[in-house]
């Protein structure tokens, strides 16, 4: 069994990601996710992560992937993201523009059907990339587009962990046309001839929502569910923001750690109690220490004088915040 329980992952685990920038990347497992991952695993359902913005939920999805050893793929939806997209896409304008060359060039009217098939302009969405990685690398070659970015030691034969973030920016539509894909595990592209069917080991798919806008019961039947807070306000959320700001920033003076989660959670409650969102929470806090970081390296003092001017910016989201 390839699952976290089994690796020694347990709550309080670091796992440091690789980054593609220059933010830090460091994911601090919990019991519930540990569990809640487990058990999508054993069923070979997809897990839906719920949750405040900035929590941690895509990050999960990374995390879990460098543990497992898995290829990672991730599909950030937008308003305009169709269902079929995280499936294949279709390139009819590259298509269009080889049927008009093939004309002037008189390739002739088999060759020019050949060329032409629909199966030769299908672009691997994040769904095939999970189901069959081989079939989608080789039709990425055909197409000359990139594979998905991996860390160095992950293996499509040990599996595929893809996250499918932000799903409630999507229209209804979306989940729905889901359905059929996530319960059976297969699709069919136009013009492919057969399905592409997910083989092998089961990927695992993580959804997250930032609860802007209701799913579809049959969709929510689909998934197992896993709910992410932050801790209540209060000396709980103090330490806890404390031990994930040390986790990043080890070296970071532990005044400065105490004193930009006390800033945090007080912005925090002003903005609860005005019933303003998204709150300030677990990101904006990290973005607060990168920049004292950043600002004055190793010196606790000068940290902690910057820390007045710049938590406006950084936990204050909101017009007449004080």
């Amino acid at each position: 069994m390839n699952f976290l329980e089994t690796l020694e992952i347990k709550n309080g685990s670091e796992i440091t990601l690789q980054s593609h920038g220059e933010l830090e990347r460091v994911h601090v497992f919990d019991t519930l996710s540990i569990r809640a991952v487990d058990a999508a695993l054993a069923a070979k359902r997809p897990l839906l992560i719920r949750g405040e913005p900035g929590i941690g939920k895509s990050q999960l999805a990374r995390a879990v992937a460098k543990v497992l050893k898995r290829v990672f793929v991730q599909h950030v939806i937008d308003a305009h993201c169709e269902s079929q997209d995280l499936m294949w896409r279709f390139d009819a304008v590259q298509r269009l523009a080889d049927a008009q060359l093939g004309q002037a060039a008189d390739l002739g009217a088999d060759a020019l059907e050949q060329k032409l098939r629909l199966k030769n302009y299908l672009h691997p969405g994040p769904l095939w990339w999970a189901f069959d990685w081989n079939t989608a690398l080789k039709q990425a070659k055909l197409r000359n587009i990139p594979a998905p970015m991996q860390e160095e030691d992950s293996n499509p034969d040990n599996g595929c962990v893809l996250l499918i973030d932000e799903i409630d920016k999507a229209e209804m539509d979306v989940p729905n046309g889901l359905l059929e894909a996530l319960g059976e595990g297969c699709f069919t592209p136009d013009g492919w001839g057969k399905p592409i069917c997910a083989s092998g080991i089961t990927p695992l798919v993580i959804i997250t929502t930032n609860e802007e806008r209701a799913l579809p019961p049959a969709f929510l039947r689909r998934c197992l569910v896993l709910y992410l807070e932050l801790v209540k306000d209060g000396e709980d959320l103090v330490e806890h923001l404390i031990k994930r700001g040390r986790a990043h920033f080890k070296d970071m003076d532990e005044k400065v750690l105490r004193e930009a989660a006390e800033q945090l959670q007080t912005d925090r409650k002003q903005a609860n109690d005005r019933q303003l969102k998204p709150l300030p929470g677990q990101a904006e806090y990290l973005d607060l220490l990168r920049a004292l970081n950043y600002i004055a390296p190793g010196d606790a003092d000068k940290q902690r004088t910057k820390l007045k001017e710049i938590a406006p910016f950084v936990v204050q989201k909101h017009s007449g915040s004080e």
